[in-house]
């Protein structure tokens, strides 16, 4: 048995702050949290010294950091990517694809169970995330153009029979065939969310009863008000709004959504209803300049500046080069967040989208031991997985 306590911190519970208090494990899962300390002969002790202990972060959206992308196709990309975010208080991800070939997909997801194997120093995996092919063409923003098609269910289910790696998929609700898609996955316990689309909010009604019900970064590559001839329309971003028990995710890196909008999703959603997300591009965590969102084989160019990478002609945003523990900090100093809220929207919000709630997401008894110690201004000193400690400042 091995046990490790953590002491004299601010532990964040849901629905509360536990003042110098105390988390134990045991063999990677919490046992037990009060207030003061908790007798563990024999544990190794951290000493919070006074700062929070928190559920580590969840990104269920991010393609890359430290120089690396998935689909760079590489063992070492996927771990570097874990290694680089873990740094920033993310403790569990959902690796995500841009829109590609059939083969460069099928050898991701080869590549994603070898490196969830190997993963013992960075975010745990918890399933990939495919965004893409099946968009609308006029919403591509930085998605290659030359991939993208509708839901073919000879190729959708070819994909799923040789994998069971993937719990999402972001597709356009209102392309051919892009309702029975959703069905199909949803089926198979795979999570169905509207992205990159020219749908309507009757479009998006339809989509969300047949099981899209998340909306992928929210604003980013979906329709608002729109007028045709003399009429208006709603778009998915109203429909996100108005359906109450449709989920969204939000890149709260200030520059995607300035605050008004970060204030706005939270008026309207609140935290239960809303994730944080980075999109993180392999340019996260790195000096500004030229990178490549994608592969590096065939990915397209981008110029980093301002905190956000763009296309070359900077006419739209091409990811987000954010870190998790930003997006609280944003959250909460720009947004106007209580800290417990902007926690909700890291943690448990996005563990209960992905259905690991039961698992992650929260300080509790019998949860994995994710957590990060971070201060006021939410540096992070320590991030630890399933009980083991990944880093310290």
């Amino acid at each position: 048995m091995e046990q490790l306590k953590i002491t004299n911190g601010r532990v964040i519970t849901p629905g509360e702050v536990i003042e110098n208090g105390t988390v134990l494990i045991t063999d990677g899962y919490i046992t037990a949290i009060g207030a003061g300390n908790i007798d563990a002969p024999g544990a190794k002790v951290i000493d919070a010294g006074g700062k929070y202990i928190s559920p580590g972060f969840i990104d269920i959206h991010i393609h890359g950091g430290g120089g690396h992308d998935f689909m760079d196709n590489t063992v070492g990309a996927f771990l570097g990517i874990a290694e680089t975010h873990a740094r920033y208080g993310t403790t569990a991800m959902c690796p995500t694809t841009l829109t590609s070939s059939k083969k460069d997909l099928l050898e991701t997801l080869r590549i994603y169970e070898l490196a969830d194997k190997q993963n013992t120093q960075g975010a745990q995996f918890i399933g990939m995330h495919l965004e893409g092919p099946y968009f609308a063409l006029n919403q591509c923003g930085a998605q290659d153009p030359r991939y993208i098609r509708n839901p073919d269910p000879e190729e959708y289910r070819e994909i799923l029979a040789g994998t069971t790696a993937i719990k999402r998929w972001s597709a356009a609700p209102e392309l051919p065939g892009a309702i029975d898609f959703g069905k199909y996955i949803t089926e198979r316990g795979i999570l169905a969310a509207i992205a990159h689309t020219d749908a309507i909010y009757e479009d998006a009604l339809l989509g969300f009863e047949n099981g899209y019900t998340l909306a992928t970064h929210l604003y980013s590559g979906m329709l608002g008000v729109t007028r045709r001839n003399a009429y208006r329309y709603a778009g998915v971003v109203e429909a996100a709004f108005l359906i109450d028990d449709m989920d969204v995710e939000i890149i709260a890196d200030g520059i995607h959504l300035p605050p008004p909008l970060l204030k706005l999703v939270y008026k309207i959603k609140g935290a239960g209803r809303t994730a944080l997300i980075t999109d993180a591009m392999r340019a996260a965590a790195m000096p500004p300049g030229e990178s490549v969102l994608g592969s590096l084989k065939n990915g397209l160019k981008v110029i980093v500046e301002d905190g956000v990478a763009k296309l070359p002609d900077r006419s739209a945003f091409a990811g987000s080069v954010a870190t998790f523990d930003s997006l609280v900090r944003n959250m909460i100093k720009h947004a106007d967040l209580p800290l417990l809220d902007a926690i909700q929207m890291a943690t448990l919000t996005p563990a209960r989208i992905m259905n690991v709630a039961n698992r992650k997401g929260s300080i509790e008894i019998g949860k994995d031991a994710d957590i990060v110690i971070f201060d006021e201004d939410i540096n992070i000193e320590k991030t630890i997985v399933k009980g083991k400690v990944i880093y310290e400042r």
